[in-house]
């Protein structure tokens, strides 16, 4: 019953409001995020405990020899430090926050999470920091205006990377107290698997099915490098990247005849794990579409059919990204 009668009064305190945050796992917020003033958290920071030291030996001093000049000095130093406290809440009150555009990149690379400070009031916000895992971006936000900030994060594998909890702090205007808010945006960022960068053959034409490769010579076009297979000519293997691999390959040209690729998941070698076959896939959907061939991908239990320009290159990226063993 009395913790019933205390709950109302335990909800207005910062402590308190702070304390379930902290210990609770929150969700990403959708849509825009304002920093009301039971989200801003306020704490004296390391030079302000410091300065407060100070202020009380001062105090001492004064009190012990008597020195008006002492007090004047003490509680003019005591009633800035009590005013920046003001200042350095103002500066982080009120902000809203939302999300804005997020890039696709590929696994191994940084993730660039734009995040958009919008400030509603007429005064500055200066000496904003946003950290999240460790990485720090420095801005200010003008009065009545937007700043684009850009949260970077490594992504380390493939699929679906959301955006960490972001800490959002000042220590304007005297650097002598900290204020802070967590905030966490509804974003995400989808992540491609890392292609392979070894030496690729192209997947073999399949007859009957339009996949139609021409290996001639004449004014036919240099295309790319295969598996050598025992009926290809003599004149097309490709003997000194064989020579580099230790792999037979075949010269691969395209020409009159329209060039349709199928990239299969399972045509791979066996000893290629789920990782492998995806980068390596990757690969292949990378420069099929730098040579502007029109190709499919087939993976178990999904199939992106024929295309080609950036549609397609999208659409199958996304799906190696996505799939599920």
């Amino acid at each position: 019953m009395l913790q019933g009668a205390l709950q109302p009064l335990l909800q207005h305190s910062q402590l308190y409001n702070f304390v379930q945050w902290f210990y609770r796992r929150h969700a990403p917020e959708p849509g825009t995020i304002q920093l009301t003033q039971r989200r801003v958290y306020v704490l004296p920071s390391r030079q302000g405990v410091v300065f407060g030291i100070s202020m009380v030996v001062m105090l001492i001093g004064s009190i012990n020899y008597n020195l008006s000049l002492g007090y004047v000095l003490t509680f003019l130093l005591a009633g800035m430090g009590e005013v920046s406290i003001l200042h350095t809440f103002r500066n982080l009150v009120r902000l809203r926050i939302s999300p804005g555009r997020v890039d696709p990149v590929f696994a191994g690379e940084l993730a660039q999470f734009h995040v958009h400070l919008e400030n509603p009031d007429l005064h500055d916000r200066f000496s904003l920091a946003l950290i999240c895992k460790g990485r720090i971006v420095h801005c200010d936000v003008p009065a009545r205006r937007v700043a684009a900030v850009s949260m970077p994060m490594r992504a380390e594998k493939r699929g679906w990377l959301a955006l960490e909890r972001i800490t959002l702090e000042t220590r304007f205007p005297l650097g002598l107290t900290r204020a802070w808010s967590y905030v966490r945006p509804d974003m995400r960022a989808l992540v491609y698997p890392k292609p392979d960068d070894a030496l690729l053959p192209l997947p073999q034409a399949r007859p009957k099915s339009g996949d139609a490769i021409s290996v001639g010579a004449g004014t036919d076009d240099f295309f790319g490098l295969r598996a050598y297979q025992p009926s290809d000519s003599p004149r097309h293997v490709a003997w000194k990247a064989s020579a580099r691999t230790d792999t037979p390959l075949t010269k691969v040209f395209t020409g009159r005849a329209s060039s349709e690729l199928w990239f299969d998941f399972d045509d791979l070698p066996r000893d290629f794990d789920t990782k492998a076959r995806l980068s390596r896939l990757t690969r292949w959907v990378l420069l099929a579409t730098q040579g502007r061939t029109r190709y499919g991908l087939r993976l178990p239990g999904t199939e992106v059919p024929l295309g080609e320009g950036e549609a397609q290159r999208e659409a199958c990226l996304r799906a190696l990204a996505l799939f599920e063993t």
